[in-house]
């Protein structure tokens, strides 16, 4: 007897299965964890008195944050050490967000020694929060990073320039489609993502500013 497992998807659904799945490479592509992360640092400084004249100091963090890590990643993937930039196996995880964790910790202590404003340390601060418990979680679960740092990077943007800039939240959901579209996690995955990303990054960063009394 045949199944509906058994019967072999009609032509005319290919392209459009094709296309989807082009479209959600292209969003797990361009709104990857170092980028959304280092747009999050880049605007950090506007949460301190000195914007834009500060904006520097949001470069500075991006650099030891995004901009190294991303480096060192991309030549462990070339020397077959991890299997993609994705690091798609949850087992290589740990050990790249602890490498990631040691570049954020020293651009912390360059900021800090550079005066940096308040909010791009609390910002840079928060990442490594988020980094580390990334790096807990990934040893049991595979929690999508993709959707922690996205959504991170949304609210804290609409927080950082105000709620004009509230349309950036719609990219939030478009990356959470094309991970469980790719098949790189579940929806459960990418859900908890979206919690975790803006409760400990954004909501770690809100505390700090306030505690330093901005």
């Amino acid at each position: 007897m045949q199944t509906l497992d058994d019967v072999a998807p009609s032509p005319a659904s290919q392209p459009a299965r094709t296309g989807r799945t082009a479209a959600a490479r292209v969003l797990s592509e361009v709104f990857q964890p170092p980028f959304t992360t280092a747009a999050l640092l880049a605007l950090s400084p506007a949460g301190s008195p000195g914007w834009p004249g500060t904006w520097w100091y949001g470069l500075v963090a991006v650099a030891f944050t995004c901009v190294l890590p991303f480096g060192i990643l991309l030549a462990l993937v070339r020397a077959g050490r991890v299997v993609d930039h994705h690091v798609s196996e949850r087992s290589q995880r740990a050990p790249v967000l602890a490498m990631a964790l040691v570049c954020v910790l020293v651009g912390l202590g360059t900021l800090a020694l550079a005066g940096a404003p308040a909010s791009t340390l609390a910002m840079t601060t928060a990442t490594v929060a988020g980094i580390a418990l990334l790096a807990i979680v990934s040893l049991w679960w595979k929690l999508s990073g993709h959707a922690s740092a996205v959504a991170a990077a949304a609210l804290g943007t609409v927080l950082l320039l105000g709620p004009a800039w509230w349309p950036v939240l719609v990219v939030v959901p478009a990356v959470g489609w094309a991970r469980v579209m790719l098949g790189a996690h579940t929806v459960g995955q990418v859900l908890a993502g979206f919690v975790v990303g803006p409760a400990v990054i954004v909501g770690l960063w809100w505390a700090l500013l306030s505690l330093a009394g901005q």
